[in-house]
């Protein structure tokens, strides 16, 4: 007997574009990565959104009960506001909770581009990735969080956490130099580490990058107060 066997043809998903985000110096382009604060006998604990903007390396970090778009569109849009800046890209990872119509919709109604990782492309995430040992475990620790907290946390990271990080947390902000074989390095200088805020307030003509409600002097009181 014969028989013929079709292979499993993938099916395209038409939402956001899978390539590396390209700022061009300009702030805006935020990196998005989710992280789960772990389980205890069998309770499921809360999960954490981390966005990092790719120039500044400002953060916004908020706790949601569980890891579905129900729960994450309410946390998009609110940290969303939390940059001073105008946002124009999301990069986040090819998850089922960022890949979707609801997040997409939200996305296209502020004008921002959806980029995904590549395959492959190890590095596209890397920025992320590394701020969860860095700012999120160092603070809140790896021991499992129930998700009946996730309201307290969310109000810890929104108001305490988040500006700590923006405007008091130093972090390092490689300069590219060539080496003798003509390949381009990146090194990391102690004498030039800035806060995120600090290191925005150096761009060029800053201020035009800034949302029409937010000017730097508001900023420097932000930073006096936190």
């Amino acid at each position: 007997m014969r028989g013929s066997f079709d292979t499993t043809r993938p099916t395209r998903v038409n939402i956001g574009e899978r390539r590396k985000p390209f700022p061009g110096g300009r702030p805006g382009y935020l990196r998005v990565d989710r992280v789960h604060q772990g389980d205890l006998d069998g309770t499921k604990g809360v999960y954490l959104i981390n966005a990092v903007d790719e120039v500044t390396q400002c953060q916004a970090v908020c706790a949601v009960e569980k890891s579905s778009e129900a729960f994450l569109l309410p946390v998009l849009a609110a940290m969303m506001p939390a940059f001073p800046f105008v946002i124009h890209g999301f990069h986040s990872d090819n998850g089922s909770e960022y890949i979707n119509r609801q997040v997409a919709a939200l996305l296209e109604k502020l004008r921002i581009e959806q980029t995904t990782s590549r395959s492959r492309q190890s590095n596209d995430h890397a920025l992320a990735e590394s701020k969860h040992a860095s700012t999120r475990r160092k603070h809140l620790g790896y021991s499992p969080i129930p998700q009946h907290f996730a309201r307290q946390v969310k109000v810890f990271t929104a108001q305490v956490l988040s500006p700590y990080l923006n405007f008091h947390r130093p972090c390092h902000f490689p300069t590219e130099y060539m080496d003798k074989k003509g390949r381009i390095r990146k090194r990391d200088r102690y004498q030039e580490m800035m806060t995120p805020f600090e290191q925005f307030r150096s761009l060029p003509k800053a201020e035009s990058y800034l949302k029409p409600e937010t000017t730097l002097k508001k900023l420097e009181a932000m930073a006096a107060e936190c």
